[in-house]
């Protein structure tokens, strides 16, 4: 594997090849910076599912993830994208579930999963729209609303957590500290400097749960309790239930969820410094629905791209597909046994959400790389300021105000992401641009 910086700023490029051993490592880098877990444990609780249904849930959560990542790195856009669990959905999810029985879930997903990777392949649709709705202007701004929505999500958990507060933000102190003393060691590009880089993001998750362990934060119990090999089923839940209502419902989810994984690939485009090509943008597509259209078949959720891994590589320097071919393995496989699937739940959430917070950061100044060049006049101003304060008061909307809602605008709200994403499209497209201007190359 070859250690010099390249011109981009990694390390690994993204169709260097790795050794097992290293690609298992980098691959297990990112499945652990992941918090997949949260939706579904999220969604089981709100279905009021038990134990045994909550912990079988997340299993094949785990499995519909990594199935989506390798269809998606692997021939989907053929990008480093680690496919996972979308937050978008969960009030809709939950409401279907609710109302008509966790068979309506699967009913209203397998749909909208096809129709999504229609429109890429055969098609061909999806490359089109992009090109034309989608210039760096607009692009870029939602990379950055990518960053800004999530950045709330560590401090609410750091401060939600169980035990002491100045405990959980002692850890989530000092894991930020070693992963940002490793990114910095690891600017020298030489020796251990290459070394601290490439595995940052696993000796920050250590040094993390010891220091969680001082103060009494961590427990394996649940290991032990979990058994050592499930097989997957079919249709898990029982036999799909299709509900018209429910399935349009999950159809304007998805393309909600489309918008935001857009935002997703940007990112990755940016950090790899590889070209959005039409073919790579319908493949793109026919990835996203292929890799849900096979989840929801399994019991799984709606994927997305995880934007927090793309800030990963950022982080790392190691934009190999090898190595996130390796994750979606190390996923696939937690799927199936419940014990390893349980010992990556037991990471203390302070650790996970200090990286997470530091992730966000990556994420967002990717995006400001993006329209750094971009004129800022005052129409643009509006295009990307308006769209960032959109955001983040949807962000910060208290829960209560936010369920008193329309189950569409509710659905829609829950997103700050998907708020941003879709303002910044219908401002670009509505606010007159000065003709006499340069006009802005397409982000993708």
């Amino acid at each position: 594997m070859k250690t010099e910086e390249k011109n981009n700023g990694l390390i690994v490029g993204v169709d260097d090849k790795l050794s097992p051993g290293k690609a298992t490592i980098l691959g297990l880098q990112h499945v652990l910076a992941m918090d997949l877990y949260i939706a579904p444990i999220i969604i089981a609780g709100l279905l009021a599912l038990d134990t045994q249904n909550t912990t079988f849930f997340i299993q094949m959560c785990f499995l519909a993830a990594g199935l989506g990542t390798l269809i998606q790195t692997g021939f989907g856009m053929r990008l480093p994208v680690v496919q996972g669990p979308s937050y978008v959905p969960i009030g809709a999810l939950a409401a279907i579930g609710g109302k008509l029985g966790l068979g309506a879930i699967a009913g209203s997903l397998i749909p909208g999963a096809i129709l999504i990777a229609i429109i890429g392949y055969p098609l061909k649709w999806f490359a089109k729209v992009v090109k034309r709705i989608i210039p760096s202007l607009v692009g870029g701004t939602v990379i950055v609303i990518v960053g800004i929505s999530l950045m709330p999500v560590p401090f609410k958990s750091i401060y939600s957590s169980p035990g002491n507060l100045g405990d959980n933000a002692m850890i989530a102190i000092v894991t930020v500290a070693v992963l940002i003393l490793c990114m910095l060691l690891g600017k020298k590009q030489q020796g251990l400097g290459t070394f601290f880089r490439l595995v940052s993001v696993i000796l920050a998750i250590v040094v993390g749960t010891i220091t969680a362990a001082f103060y009494g934060r961590v427990d394996f119990s649940p290991v032990a309790d979990a058994a050592w090999f499930s097989l997957p089923k079919l249709m898990p839940f029982g036999p799909p239930v299709f509900d018209l209502n429910a399935i349009l419902i999950m159809v304007f989810i998805y393309f909600i969820i489309l918008v935001e994984t857009t935002g997703t690939w940007f990112v990755v485009s940016k950090v790899t410094d590889s070209e959005l090509t039409d073919k790579r943008l319908n493949k793109a597509s026919f990835g996203e629905g292929l890799g849900c259209f096979v989840g929801s078949l399994v019991g799984g959720t709606p994927m997305t791209g995880y934007s927090s891994n793309a800030g990963l590589i950022a982080i790392t320097g190691v934009a190999s597909r090898v190595a996130i071919l390796a994750a979606g393995g190390i996923l696939v496989l937690l799927g199936l046994l419940p014990k390893l699937s349980a010992l990556i739940t037991c990471v203390p959430a302070p650790v996970i959400n200090g990286i997470f917070g530091v992730v966000c950061i990556t994420i967002a100044m990717n995006g400001f790389k993006v329209i750094q060049h971009v004129v800022l006049d005052d129409r643009n101003m509006i295009v990307i300021g308006l769209p960032i304060l959109l955001t983040i008061g949807v962000t910060v909307m208290p829960s209560e105000i936010l369920y008193s809602m329309p189950d569409l605008a509710n659905y829609v709200l829950s997103s700050g992401t998907a708020v941003g994403a879709l303002a910044v499209l219908i401002l670009n497209l509505i606010i007159p641009e000065d003709k006499k201007k340069v006009p802005i190359k397409n982000a993708a």
